[in-house]
């Protein structure tokens, strides 16, 4: 495998990319797809799993990534981290993990970013919706319930070798990137991705105080 990383802009700056240097397999195409629907299996949505915590923020920010098992743990889609999560990605407070299935038809980067305060966060997410058309096209970016100013566009990769959805969302000064990538054609539906997002908002509500 190889490695791919998705660029990071300098949330002083306020032009934290979408899909936050993460690490990935190999980004070539996937053109065939598996026997079952590779989205099958949609994750559980809510808080499902979650903590009331309200101890200190942890300084080993990967606690607040959710894992696979929140995802589906329904064959063939049972997704794995490709390698282990990253802290403090790009130098950047937070954590960040990519996820794949069996075959690697279908990648998930989850990057969580901790602010020093919600409107920090709220800063770096405008700056990263801006930046959007980098990472996806053909799409325009919608409103979700998810956390606080919830957004998500679905499209393709600028190259069109594949099907790009992202989510992102405050909650609190913590700011989520959640990317979907599969064959062209095999996107991701938006229940399965809106559950995977709901997931990791309640991780983020129940380890992590405001």
């Amino acid at each position: 495998m190889t490695t791919r990383m998705i660029a990071v802009a300098s949330v002083a700056a306020v032009a934290v990319l979408a899909g936050t240097q993460v690490p990935a397999c190999s980004s070539k195409s996937k053109t065939a797809s598996p026997s079952s629907t590779p989205w099958s299996g949609a994750a559980t949505s809510t808080s499902a799993g979650a903590s009331t915590s309200s101890s200190a923020a942890p300084t080993d920010y990967t606690t607040l990534l959710i894992q696979g098992s929140d995802i589906s743990s329904t064959p063939p889609n049972v997704f794995t981290p490709a390698q282990p999560p990253i802290q403090n990605p790009d130098e950047m407070p937070g954590a960040a993990v990519v996820f794949t299935n069996s075959d690697d038809s279908n990648r998930i980067g989850d990057t969580v970013l901790i602010l020093s305060d919600a409107g920090g966060a709220a800063n770096a997410m405008n700056g990263s919706v801006a930046s959007l058309g980098n990472t996806v096209t053909g799409g325009n970016p919608q409103p979700i319930s998810v956390g606080n100013g919830g957004t998500m566009v679905a499209g393709t990769s600028p190259d069109k070798s594949k099907a790009v959805t992202v989510l992102l969302f405050t909650e609190g000064k913590a700011f989520v990137t959640l990317e979907f990538d599969g064959a062209p054609g095999d996107a991701v539906p938006t229940d399965y991705a809106l559950g995977v997002a709901q997931q990791q908002d309640a991780a983020i509500n129940g380890k992590l105080p405001g």
